[in-house]
Parts: C-alpha cells; sequence; structure tokens
C-alpha cells in the first residue's frame, strides 16, 4: 500500500529524515513513536507532500514519486497524491464561521463536485459515525476541542482517502477529552482503514496498532509489533523511551 524507499528530508543544514526504508499494508495501522524531533511529524508530512523529500521514493497505491536535489514535482502531481490522503493534524482547522455539517460538506463540494445535497447526506452520515449527529448544526465554539477534532476526523473521511494520516491528534486535548477520539480511531482501525498515527498515547499503539515503528534521530530504530516493540525489545534506545514515557 505504501512503500518508503531512502527517503530523506533536510531543512538548511540540519537532516532529519536520513534513509528511511517502511512498507506499511493496506487495511493496517501503522503507529509512529519516537521523543520530540525525532522527525515523527516530518515523515508523515512528506506522505501526503506538505513537506517535499529531498531524495528517495514514495509509493501509494497505483502512485510513485520519486525526489532528487533539484527536481521539481509538478502542481497536478502534488494534488494527484495528496488526494489518496486524510489529514488529521494536532490543531483542528476547521472554519470558524462554517456548521459542523458545513466543514463536512466544504470538500466534498470544492473539490469533488458534488451537489450540496449529496454531500450534505454523506456528511451527515460520516457526523453520526463519529458520534456528533446531533452537533451537525454546531459552531465550532461551541463543541468542545475533542469534538472539534472528530469532526476534523470527519472532513478527512468525506474525502474517501486511500489512507489517514494522524498527527498527533490527541495532544492538544484536555485528559478526559482524549478517549473519545482515540474510541473513533480505534473504530476506524477495526475497520480495516489504512492508517499511519503518529502519538504518545502508548495505549493507543498497544491496542490498535498491527505496525509499530519507533524513530529516533531522524533513523528507524525498531519496528514490529505491538508485542515485539513494548514487550520485547532489544533495543537500549527503545526501552529508554517507553521507560521514560511510562514514568511521565
Amino acid at each position: 500500500m505504501i512503500n518508503i524507499s531512502h527517503l530523506h528530508k533536510q531543512f538548511g543544514d540540519l537532516e532529519v529524515l536520513k534513509g528511511i526504508d517502511l512498507n506499511m499494508e493496506k487495511g493496517k495501522t501503522t503507529v509512529i513513536i519516537g521523543p520530540s524531533g525525532s522527525g515523527k511529524t516530518t515523515l508523515l508530512r512528506c506522505l501526503n507532500l506538505l513537506e517535499i523529500p529531498n531524495q528517495g521514493e514514495i509509493s501509494l497505491g497505483n502512485y510513485e514519486l520519486s525526489f532528487s536535489p533539484g527536481k521539481k514535482l509538478r502542481p497536478q502531481e502534488i494534488s494527484a497524491f495528496r488526494k489518496q490522503t486524510g489529514m488529521v493534524f494536532q490543531g483542528y482547522h476547521l472554519f470558524p464561521h462554517k456548521t459542523a455539517l458545513e466543514n463536512v460538506m466544504e470538500g466534498q463540494i470544492v473539490v469533488q463536485k458534488k451537489s450540496k445535497q449529496e454531500a450534505r447526506e454523506k456528511a451527515l452520515d460520516i457526523l453520526d459515525k463519529v458520534g456528533l449527529k446531533n452537533r451537525a448544526d454546531n459552531y465550532p465554539h461551541q463543541l468542545s476541542g475533542g469534538q472539534q477534532q472528530r469532526v476534523g476526523i470527519a472532513r478527512a473521511l468525506a474525502m474517501d482517502p486511500e489512507v489517514m494520516l494522524f498527527d498527533e491528534p490527541t495532544s492538544a486535548l484536555d485528559p478526559e477529552l482524549v478517549g473519545d477520539v482515540l474510541k473513533v480511531m480505534k473504530d476506524l482501525s477495526e475497520e480495516g482503514m489504512t492508517m499511519v498515527v503518529v502519538t504518545h498515547e502508548m495505549r493507543f499503539a498497544r491496542d490498535a496498532a498491527d505496525q509499530v515503528i519507533f524513530i529516533d534521530d531522524g533513523v528507524i530504530v525498531e519496528k514490529g509489533t505491538p508485542e515485539e516493540v513494548f514487550e520485547h525489545t532489544s533495543h537500549n534506545r527503545t526501552r529508554q523511551f517507553l521507560n521514560k514515557i511510562e514514568e511521565a
């Protein structure tokens, strides 16, 4: 489904990703963990070309892109590739002047050129899926942070992505609101949505991941099943990180 080969990303003289090789299967959930500044979010942003890699290859479904110094992608290539992904950010990024329903309808109307009626029906179905159909007519300021994030997930799902990308989706939430968002994500995982999740929520990683990736200093230190990474790691750096997380 997603294949990454020899991926490098630099910001000026700072090399953030140092040759990432990774395969992610269709219908599986890959959780990426690691310390702050390790390259997790940069890797995720490279997967939908919010950051353009300096070198390497990414294939997603039938789309294959290669990157090298000085090579520029055409806007059409970026747009076509990006349409395969749905992105959920740390912040909610909802349109403040639109209701939850209108936020979920917007991309369907503007990008997919659906009629308002068709977009409305689908938006209501997806809001129901994330437990917010009864809040369809509320504006973002009338919703809790967790509810806003679930609207963000619904908005991404409405575009029929091949893969959902989550960048620390619960990091801005009060602790009591985290569970509702993680439940929606776990339901998606169980339904077979292909997902790549950057998170510090280790319980979610243990419960929902098919594959756990530990990144540190721009390289993959370890990858495996949750049991292999959390229970039987042979890497001291992974053990140090997990111990620090558990102590926090």
